[in-house]
This record gives C-alpha cells, sequence and structure tokens, in this order.
C-alpha cells in the first residue's frame, strides 16, 4: 500500500495528511479510519491545507470536488 507519511493533524474531520510532491497526490486519512488520494494537488494548496485554522473546511472548499479521488481504504 502507498503510504504517503501522514502527519497527525488537529480536525475534526481529518486524522493525517501527507503528501508527494513530485506526483502531486494528496493523501488523507479521515476519522472515519477511510483514506483517500487526491490527483494534481499543488504545493501551495497542500501548504495552505496544512496552515489553515480549520483543517477539514479548507479541504471541503478548496480539495474535495477540485481534485481526483482515488478510494484507498
Amino acid at each position: 500500500m502507498w503510504n504517503l507519511n501522514r502527519m497527525p493533524v488537529q480536525s475534526s474531520n481529518l486524522r493525517s495528511v501527507g503528501y508527494d510532491p513530485k506526483t502531486r497526490v494528496l493523501e488523507i486519512e479521515f476519522h472515519s479510519g477511510e483514506i483517500y488520494h487526491y490527483s494534481g494537488v499543488s504545493e501551495s494548496e497542500y501548504s495552505a491545507l496544512m496552515s489553515a485554522s480549520s483543517k477539514g473546511s479548507y479541504f471541503a472548499h478548496n480539495i474535495k470536488n477540485s481534485h481526483g479521488t482515488s478510494k484507498i481504504r
């Protein structure tokens, strides 16, 4: 399984986040245990997500429906 070395985050929805700048893949683990890959995520989007005061809100408004998605688990 492809694991992007996710880091735990403070969020009511997201448990951990990983990112690979070479492939531009964002990996998100939710508190539900599901893991998704989002393709075509820029480094600036990843940085903005990680610095957002509400990571769940940033994710929902800027990434969730704007990038290709693959369910990993």
